[in-house]
């Protein structure tokens, strides 16, 4: 069996930016505050 495909598949790659973003953000944003917090807390 032949793997040629006349049609290439839909490409993804923007969903998956948009998916990571869609994570990352906010949990960027999350450990950032924990790093400030932390620091304010150790540091007084």
């Amino acid at each position: 069996m032949s793997n040629d495909n006349s049609q290439s598949p839909p490409d993804r790659r923007p969903l998956i930016a948009f998916a990571w973003l869609w994570v990352g953000a906010p949990l960027a944003y999350g450990l950032y505050e924990l790093v400030r917090k932390a620091t304010q807390l150790f540091t007084g």
